[in-house]
């Protein structure tokens, strides 16, 4: 479908054990998923945020975690990622606060700067009791 079209909606999830190497796996799925759906304008900056997402529910929890794709009938691209932990993640820094050579300390904050609007909300989903980090991107 057109990326001007945004009456087509789907939903995706990606089920990840606490493993770095799943960062790329999310990223790169991520990327055939807006591909096959014509989203392409998206690409760089969804794979950009839902990598933060997924690694920093891997990197701060110990259980599994999972990537949630879905496109609304209005044509938002939301991404989120569940992980076990139900605390809250730490705010946003903001970017110019963050060390150039910093490695740690960005990654909410690239979510912050480049998505529509992000959140987070305690749930129970997939069994177990934990946190959605989530973002959304316009579409159209």
């Amino acid at each position: 479908m057109p990326e001007n079209e945004p009456t087509e909606s789907w939903d995706y999830t990606l089920y990840i054990p606490n493993d770095l190497r799943a960062v790329t796996v999310c990223r790169r799925t991520l990327r055939l998923i807006l591909t096959l759906h014509g989203l392409i304008g998206l690409v760089d900056t969804a794979e950009l945020l839902a990598a933060e997402l997924v690694s920093n529910a891997v990197r701060h929890t110990k259980g599994p975690a999972a990537l949630r794709v879905r496109r609304t009938p209005e044509g938002t691209v939301w991404i989120g990622a569940w992980d076990s932990d139900p605390a809250p993640p730490d705010p946003p820094r903001p970017l110019e606060q963050v060390a150039e050579l910093e490695e740690e300390g960005r990654g909410l904050g690239l979510v912050k700067a480049c998505a529509q609007y992000w959140g987070w909300q305690p749930t129970a989903r997939f069994g177990d009791r934990g946190k959605f980090v989530w973002c959304e991107l316009a579409a159209a």
